[in-house]
């Protein structure tokens, strides 16, 4: 039988992350394309423990039905750790649930965008996001971004040749793929552009507390005083992904639209791991699990940098973040590095090319995405050496 797919699926794309996480299944080829946290971090002793305990000793709560909101006890001790980390919580914001932190920007998409209306996305940004916008219909337009965040006047310019612009999508801190962090100048531009023009802001911050030396920026939430800023945060990177916890936290208007939405979606958040993350922020130092989280990742990006000034060739340009999970390196030249891609695979290394993360994924890209999470030490400076050796190829055959 010939499927008949709808309008708004019919151009959506595979992940091409998910694609390659089929060649890192390999145990051979080093994969530096993931965004996974690394799995010897992961408390999952404690965990085990808590869902044994809450499996024997409240089985009815840990599978039965719960309410969409959210499991109340999780709902106000994330509203807790969001006031104390992050100074965020107004009078009028609420807290929701989510399974996991993509479906806040489902669920935000699905309450504010008609088909037609146009998304603002840095550009490049989060596939993740990206899909979730083109699947309701949405014109994305993107905005270049700088060493610090956003390019607040290009950003008015996209506005300006736009219509019906509803939604700037931003993750502020550490962002995925570039690596960067915008400026507290840029977040306070970008909230009064926002502002006066009518638009919301989607704040993603799923790597803000993964900083490498302690300091944490402000986020845009925190400076929410006319509730035009949707937060969405996740407990995957700093406690575990397979939980699938995610929150959000916006004014009340908005979060009862988005619980009715999510009635529709999924009814509700399992309620067995909304009992273990309550748990364990309960029971455990889930500030000191990311201590330890920091201090990993620096030292597995540091080596990754310090391989690149080794093995990549001279001339090309790469960030340096303060934190989070990633580094963005431009080759240049006019490469193709989704083409060069296949040359990693051969060398059973693997990376994510930049036109995954364009607004136009056709059109090609000689940025990429690399990931320092999850490999040892031993199998970053492979990797990269590896990928020195294609990419000093390809730069000396593009001159």
């Amino acid at each position: 039988m010939e499927y008949t797919v709808s309008n708004r699926m019919s151009t959506i794309k595979g992940s091409a992350i998910r694609e390659i996480f089929k060649y890192a299944a390999d145990p051979e080829v080093i994969s530096l394309a993931g965004g996974n946290p690394a799995p010897e971090l992961f408390p999952a002793e404690a965990l085990a423990q808590i869902a044994n305990e809450m499996l024997t000793k409240q089985p009815t709560l840990s599978l039965q039905y719960g309410v969409t909101e959210g499991y109340t006890p999780l709902r106000e001790a994330i509203k807790e750790r969001l006031k104390r980390v992050e100074n965020i919580g107004k009078e009028n914001d609420d807290v929701l649930v989510l399974s996991g932190g993509q479906q806040g920007l489902d669920l935000s998409t699905k309450l504010l965008v008609n088909e037609g209306d146009t998304v603002i996305v840095e550009e490049p940004s989060f596939i993740g996001a990206l899909n979730a916008f083109r699947a309701y219909g949405a014109n994305l337009a993107g905005v270049p971004m700088d060493s610090d965040g956003m390019n607040i006047e290009a950003l008015e310019k996209v506005i300006a040749e736009n219509k019906n612009v509803k939604v700037i999508y931003t993750i502020p801190t550490f962002q995925n793929p570039m690596g960067t962090t915008m400026s507290i100048e840029k977040h306070k531009a970008l909230y009064d552009v926002a502002k006066k023009n009518g638009i919301i802001i989607i704040e993603d911050n799923p790597y803000g507390e993964l900083t490498f030396d302690g300091t944490k920026m402000p986020t845009i939430k925190s400076m929410d005083e006319d509730g035009i800023v949707i937060y969405c945060g996740s407990f995957s990177k700093i406690l575990a992904p397979g939980l699938r916890i995610g929150f959000m936290c916006a004014d009340k208007a908005i979060t009862a639209k988005v619980t009715v939405a999510k009635q529709v979606t999924d009814v509700h958040t399992p309620m067995i791991t909304q009992l273990m993350a309550y748990e364990f922020l309960k029971r455990y130092d889930i500030d000191g699990l990311i201590v330890k989280m920091r201090e990993n990742y620096a030292h597995k990006c540091k080596t990754m940098l310090d391989a690149m000034e080794k093995y990549f060739p001279k001339g090309i340009t790469y960030t340096r973040p303060g934190g989070g999970l990633f580094i963005w390196c431009d080759l240049g030249n006019g490469i193709d590095t989704l083409e060069l891609s296949k040359k990693g695979i051969e060398q059973k290394v693997v990376y994510v090319p930049g036109n995954t993360f364009m607004v136009d994924m056709n059109k090609p890209c000689s940025a990429l995405r690399l990931n320092y999470s999850t490999m040892s030490d031993e199998r970053i400076v492979e990797g990269i050496k590896r990928l020195g050796k294609i990419f000093t190829d390809a730069v000396e055959a593009a001159k």
